[in-house]
């Protein structure tokens, strides 16, 4: 006579299930949105020292009765010291634009904890950098706090002379606002015809 098969021995091991809350998984998201929020103050503190650089370097070795020529008269170094706002605009209002740059970096601290978009990260880094160098001089430089006039050295032909953090400026605001023709948001999602929809990251 055969033995009594045990079944509780011949029986296959249960198949494990996936734990879709795998702490890995769980994870990936922060991990990314810690990612794209470093972007922002690496970007401003690029564009921050390197306008701290060449002002500096600008004012210790170029007279300004004597600019640099780098493409005979069309593109030249001229050191200019200037009142205004980005490109010499709002003369005389030092004090005013001193006040609205320092609103626009507290604005982009604020806003940076709902970023989600790399490309975003970029656009505000790149404003955010701009306006901390511009404010540097503004405390920093003559007659004095809130008064001070921006380093400018950049001559392109009819263009008024400008600097690293006016350009980082320029080119943060163009991309902020391609950004939001082409719908994408702040938080990486995009928006199509006023729906808005998830999407690949931005």
């Amino acid at each position: 006579m055969d033995p009594v098969t045990d079944d509780s021995r011949t029986d296959p091991a249960p198949t494990p299930v996936a734990d879709s809350g795998d702490p890995v998984d769980a994870a990936t998201p922060v991990r990314r949105s810690r990612a794209i929020l470093a972007v922002l103050p690496a970007v401003a503190l690029v564009i921050l020292l390197l306008d701290l650089v060449t002002k500096i370097v600008v004012v210790a070795t170029i007279d300004p009765q004597r600019p640099v020529q780098i493409i005979g008269d069309t593109v030249t170094l001229r050191l200019v010291r200037n009142s205004g706002a980005a490109f010499s605009f709002a003369t005389g209002y030092t004090w005013v634009l001193t006040i609205v740059a320092a609103a626009v970096v507290v604005g982009i601290i604020r806003f940076s904890g709902r970023l989600r978009s790399a490309w975003w990260a970029v656009g505000l880094g790149l404003v955010l950098g701009g306006a901390l160098g511009n404010l540097v001089d503004r405390f920093f430089r003559s007659p004095g706090p809130l008064r001070g006039h921006v380093v400018d050295f950049v001559s392109v032909g009819w263009w008024p002379v400008f600097n690293v953090a006016d350009s980082a400026v320029v080119c943060g605001a163009i991309l902020l606002v391609a950004l939001t023709v082409f719908g994408v948001e702040i938080d990486g999602t995009r928006t199509s015809s006023g729906r808005p929809k998830r999407s690949a990251d931005a």
